[in-house]
């Protein structure tokens, strides 16, 4: 008998952020701040176990755990997997501005590539040019 194992991988990469903690949270988790920098409507409470959505629905999930000014972890829908890909971003001040720590577990390996790009260009790319913008 043959079953089918989905291969997943882990992302981890730190960004920085040119403003502090607090606004790249509020940023990350105020539906308002986030369609400013995303351009697309979003759907996001600080409530745990509420479901957000971002990019019209592109990313949408379930919101686990959130530490103000902090950290903040979901759980990102891949449609049918065995294991939940949870997202874990931690917020550390560095300077005048913001180490963002990022991982995001258990991504399946067909997707691994897209959504390498996307935190790297979209997510944290685009946040990055709104506050050097701003």
């Amino acid at each position: 008998m043959c079953t089918f194992a989905m291969k997943m991988k882990d992302f981890r990469k730190y960004y920085t952020i040119p403003a502090p903690p607090e606004d790249v949270y509020t940023a990350l988790t105020n539906p308002v701040t986030l369609q400013l920098w995303t351009g697309e409507p979003a759907e996001m409470s600080t409530v745990p176990g509420s479901e957000f959505s971002l990019w019209d629905g592109s990313i949408s999930g379930i919101n686990i755990e959130f530490e103000p000014g902090k950290k903040l972890v979901q759980q990102w829908y891949f449609g049918d997997q065995p294991e939940d890909s949870i997202v874990t971003i931690l917020l550390h001040p560095k300077g005048m501005g913001t180490s963002v720590e990022l991982l995001h577990t258990n991504i399946p390996d067909e997707d691994y590539d897209d959504m390498a790009d996307g935190w790297n260009n979209s997510y944290f790319g685009s946040l990055r040019e709104f506050y050097k913008e701003g």
